[in-house]
């Protein structure tokens, strides 16, 4: 094969690396924005509610963004600690993603992010689909309670209209809209019509991306007016017959020098919980889920377990007659075996029938879940693993880039892999969702990283080896050798995931982390082997012509 072949075959490599590293990336993360519950085609149907509920009212404040230790410190936010004394505390762990819409779902159903049946990352407005699973609105609803949420206007869009009574939304996310939210919301309370207000404070979120993120002093000042309103709230608030419960959707990081949320970075899976009024046993309890918040509210006012609930009532923080605490027992496994029934079904895997005939507990019930969930992914893993190292090295075998002199031409090829990592990771960003800005980031991160590590490793190479000085068609030869060469290292990463987490999202959510690595990989495969392609073509022009080359 002629010399001009193998670059013409070459140059279509790198075409199609980089043509297929682009539509895998953006089928894979429109994968997870399409993403919804297994359980959305069939939802696990609600029981019975409480036939004689407690005589109680159950205000949510959700204060969003709102980090574990924000929420901690008693000098910045004095209404929140005066709460917590006088009532239960406790840390809430969430999971990844640490968005708001996947965080409003697991309030809202009790459900984690798979089964939620909640957007798994961010939608525009008008993109929000409403959750199909059971929610603590429509459970309250159906006791015959009123309901009513005032809030960001993703809740408009999660919430089905005919659960609320009474409701305000907002497009707004700064102090002035909270304020707005808080106008609408006293009069509900004051007028004592609503067993379930939910009322929805931003501003927090809003100061830690768009006012320095959760280090800043604005984020602290966002933090005081929203313990001010806060204390707002209290005062129409009677804790002698209403429960106040003040929680978060999830935390911040600090990122390429803003906040950030989404990934699975531990800050922004660390929540406050706060439990105050009537039938709450005061006191500093172990660490909870963001699941157990939804099944807790539902006992606190007599209505169903949420159908897809994962969680469980924090009944060592409730003082409720002892008909209710037996009630909820009985209530607890019954939703839970319906639930574990419908997954099982939904996802094809059969619950073990030897440990099913055992369960006896909430536990037991979620540990059959997650087994399931495990039997079906390492059995689409094992053949994956197979295929996606079989196709790796078929890929290093058909490309072959041994043009590359002494190992200099792999060597540069991995700096150019280092000096975009040591560039991304000065720039304080973490290997997580959370420290992208958007598809735009992305794109940007390619630009100024694989870019120009990429013309740096050419120029080290055409000053070590002289490739200016060869034939035309050796240089451009060379050239596209390393940037195939760049290919097959990013391409590595890809590969991983493609053995953990298959192609895209289809019944469960990948692993978040591998999947920001992904898709970091990918731009930066795109953008490397496309510059390494230009790149050969500007070898041909500079290199001396030989032979009518």
């Amino acid at each position: 094969m002629s010399i001009r072949m193998r670059i013409i075959l070459k140059i279509s490599l790198c075409i199609l690396l980089a043509a297929g590293s682009y539509f895998w990336a953006t089928a894979s993360i429109g994968s997870i924005y399409t993403f919804r519950s297994p359980l959305d085609a069939n939802p696990s149907q609600p029981g019975a509610a409480l036939a004689d509920p407690p005589e109680s009212r159950v205000i949510i404040v959700l204060i969003d963004a709102l980090r574990a230790d924000t929420a901690a410190d008693a000098q910045l936010m004095p209404v929140l600690d005066g709460l917590r004394k006088q009532g239960a505390s406790a840390t809430m762990h969430s999971r990844p993603p640490s968005f708001s819409a996947p965080g409003y779902g697991v309030l809202l159903t009790g459900a984690w992010p798979e089964l939620s049946g909640a957007p798994a990352f961010n939608l525009d407005y008008a993109e929000i689909p409403p959750i199909r699973q059971d929610t603590i609105f429509a459970a309250v609803n159906r006791a015959g309670i009123q309901t009513a949420a005032a809030g960001y206007n993703y809740f408009e869009k999660l919430l089905l209209p005919e659960t609320l009574d009474a409701s305000f939304f907002t497009a707004g996310e700064d102090a002035a809209a909270d304020e707005t939210v808080i106008a609408a919301a006293l009069p509900w309370l004051d007028s004592g019509d609503y067993g379930l207000v939910l009322i929805h404070i931003d501003q927090v979120d809003y100061a830690g991306h768009h006012q320095g993120g959760p280090l800043s002093p604005e984020w602290n000042a966002a933090a005081g007016r929203a313990d001010a309103l806060l204390g707002q709230i209290l005062a129409h608030v009677d804790l002698t017959r209403d429960t106040l419960l003040v929680i978060s959707d999830h935390g911040q990081v600090m990122a390429n020098g803003v906040g950030g949320h989404g990934g699975q970075d531990p800050e922004t899976l660390l929540e406050p919980f706060v439990l105050a009024g009537a039938y709450v046993k005061p006191g500093s309890y172990a660490d909870l889920q963001m699941v157990d918040v939804a099944p807790t509210v539902s006992a606190l006012l007599g209505a169903n377990l949420p159908a897809a609930s994962q969680g469980e009532p924090r009944m060592e923080m409730l003082n409720l007659p002892e008909t209710v605490q037996t009630w909820l027992e009985v209530a607890l496994i019954s939703q839970q075996k319906n639930l574990l029934d419908h997954y099982t079904t939904a996802i094809g895997v059969p619950a073990n029938p030897s440990r099913l005939a055992v369960a006896k507990t909430h536990a037991d019930y979620q540990a059959m879940l997650e087994s399931v969930q495990v039997t079906r992914r390492n059995n689409e893993r094992g053949p994956r693993a197979v295929l996606a190292a079989a196709l790796l090295a078929g890929i290093f075998w058909l490309v072959r880039p041994w043009r590359l002199k002494n190992f200099q031409g792999w060597l540069a090829a991995l700096l150019v892999v280092v000096l975009f990592l040591l560039r991304y990771m000065a720039e304080g960003r973490t290997f997580s969702y959370s420290s992208l800005g958007g598809e735009a980031d992305l794109l940007q991160l390619g630009l100024t990283g694989a870019v120009p590590a990429f013309i740096l490793a050419w120029l080290l190479l055409v000053w070590r080896q002289r490739w200016l000085r060869l034939p035309r068609a050796e240089a451009a030869e060379n050239s596209v050798d390393l940037a195939l060469a760049v290919g097959m290292l990013w391409l590595i990463p890809l590969a991983a995931h493609f053995a953990w987490d298959g192609l895209r999202a289809t019944w469960l959510l990948p692993a978040l982390g591998l999947h920001y690595v992904f898709m970091l990989s990918a731009i930066q495969l795109i953008f490397g082997v496309l510059t390494g392609v230009l790149f050969t073509g500007l070898a041909a022009l500079l290199a001396r012509p030989q032979d009518g080359n």
